[in-house]
């Protein structure tokens, strides 16, 4: 089918969004992304001052097979646009009773880490890795293959053997239970679900993947910072003769009854389109974009409901005057109470009195990050997005509290080191980048209201209306969001053929 005619708007120019439209040019279509910020990359941004460079989102990189599969997709190689560099060790943990547990994909190292807190982890990283590679591997047959938009969809997709594989009646935390039994390893890889700012508790056990997606296969810095993804990404859609306009938000969606027929900006212009593709997430596009009648009012209830928002986040960039060389590139300083600061985000709805604070130092591994001598600081804590928190939080307040616990646990002389400041808050990162209350990572994953699964792809409202992103299928992070780009591009080719 020729495609050459047929025009395809893309409104954000977040990963999705720009995977999306590189995907969509590979098939021939004529695109145009529309974005409201002055630049594209959405939450995948930068900040600079004094001399500090920042990546103010995603900082670490899994999965790259993901970004070389896009780049294929359209006969170019990632290396010829992006270096990507593998991080050893991968994390650095701190205990609040001074323990210290390195992360690393080197097993032989990984098990002498954790035989500080456990007797026998040999035993136990290999039954466990074991059991997270068959999720890996059961996913890779459906989960990163095609859109899916929900359980009845992915049960045709899978055997019942298989299905049952997948651990379904137990949470990330039950499973770290079973094969480890011990508070220290529990909380640590508990964490990797937040990943997808996800509640270990609440989150269904197949997302146990994780940890063979880092150990297994690696975690990942991009050379220059992180957003040299969205650099590259941008070069190849010039290549393919993509439109992007930026400092263009969208008004409205263009309906002739139930189809969307295009895009309108702010300023006016009209954009026509046979498909359109919304890197906005679902709730706040039909909120903002969509007509305010009883319909849509209906399916954002239903929606909400349904698929609530992962976590928000507050966002420190300090600029240090010296180094933390206790630090690694990658550093977690983790709760007392690990169950209670889960309870407390995402069922009281109120930053956690004693939050697990991650700590990203690029500089550590990239040294054009910040001066000789000095350092970046990522400082993320994550808090209840908008739509969930029970009260107003002071984030002047928060901050004391995040770098009170960090000068407790090692990092002595902090605040006096700081040269350089930028904050985000719930409130900033939903105004700058629409999603919603903020949310970093899309749609919580929990076993007991959506099993996991993501918004549908293909809009339930209005005929040739997508969505991609961290909110749809497959969910949140660098490779899930760009993974969504390519597999909705793939649904839209399927039911575009299907027409036809």
């Amino acid at each position: 089918m020729n495609r050459q005619k047929e025009n395809a708007v893309v409104i954000g120019g977040g990963l999705g969004g720009l995977s999306a439209a590189i995907s969509l040019a590979g098939e021939g279509y004529q695109v145009t992304v529309l974005e409201k910020n002055d630049t594209i990359g959405g939450k995948l941004n930068r900040r600079s001052g004094k001399g500090f460079q920042f990546d103010t989102g995603p900082s670490i990189l899994t999965m790259p097979w993901v970004l070389e599969q896009l780049f294929e997709r359209v006969n170019r190689k990632l290396d010829d646009y992006i270096e990507v560099q593998r991080i050893e060790p991968q994390w650095r943990t701190f205990f609040p009773d001074g323990t210290s547990i390195d992360v690393t994909a080197d097993l032989p190292d990984m098990i002498s880490e954790m035989s500080k807190v456990s007797e026998r982890p040999g035993s136990q990283l290999s039954d466990f890795l074991s059991y997270s590679e068959d999720m890996y591997d059961l996913c890779m047959k459906s989960f990163y293959k095609t859109s899916i938009s929900g359980l009845n969809e992915f049960r045709k997709l899978h055997t019942m053997k298989e299905l049952m594989a997948m651990d379904p009646f137990h949470s990330v935390a039950d499973s770290t239970k079973k094969y480890f039994n011990n508070p220290y390893l529990e909380q640590l890889f508990n964490f990797f679900v937040m990943y997808v700012g996800s509640n270990p508790y609440q989150s269904p056990a197949i997302l146990n993947q994780l940890i063979y997606v880092q150990l297994g296969l690696g975690i990942h810095y991009v050379k220059g910072g992180m957003y040299n993804i969205a650099k590259g990404m941008e070069a190849l859609l010039e290549e393919l003769r993509v439109d992007i306009l930026t400092a263009a938000p969208v008004s409205h969606l263009a309906l002739d009854g139930e189809t969307v027929t295009g895009a309108v900006t702010a300023d006016g212009d009209y954009y026509a389109a046979d498909v359109v593709v919304s890197n906005l997430e679902a709730i706040p596009a039909y909120q903002t974009l969509a007509p305010k009648n009883g319909k849509t009012k209906k399916e954002v209830k239903q929606l909400s409901k349904t698929y609530e928002p992962t976590v928000s986040g507050l966002v420190l960039l300090l600029g240090t005057n010296r180094t933390f060389d206790a630090l690694n590139h990658h550093n977690f300083f983790f709760s007392e109470d690990p169950e209670l600061e889960f309870k407390q985000i995402f069922e009281k709805g109120i930053p956690a009195d004693d939050p697990t604070v991650y700590i990203g130092i690029s500089a550590k591994s990239d040294a054009s990050q910040a001066p000789d001598g000095k350092e970046n600081l990522f400082v993320l804590t994550h808090v209840p997005p908008k739509t969930l928190a029970k009260k107003k939080t002071d984030w002047s307040d928060y901050r004391e509290t995040v770098l009170n616990k960090l000068e407790n646990m090692g990092m002595e002389g902090l605040r006096e080191s700081i040269e350089f400041e930028y904050q985000f808050t719930p409130d900033t990162i939903e105004e700058l980048y629409g999603s919603n209350g903020g949310s970093i990572y899309g749609i919580a994953s929990n076993k007991n209201t959506n099993g996991g699964f993501k918004i549908p792809a293909r809009s339930r409202l209005y005929d040739n209306l997508y969505f991609t992103g961290g909110a749809t299928h497959p969910g949140g992070g660098v490779p899930m969001v760009t993974l969504s780009g390519q597999l909705t591009t793939d649904l839209i080719i399927r039911d575009r053929t299907e027409e036809n």
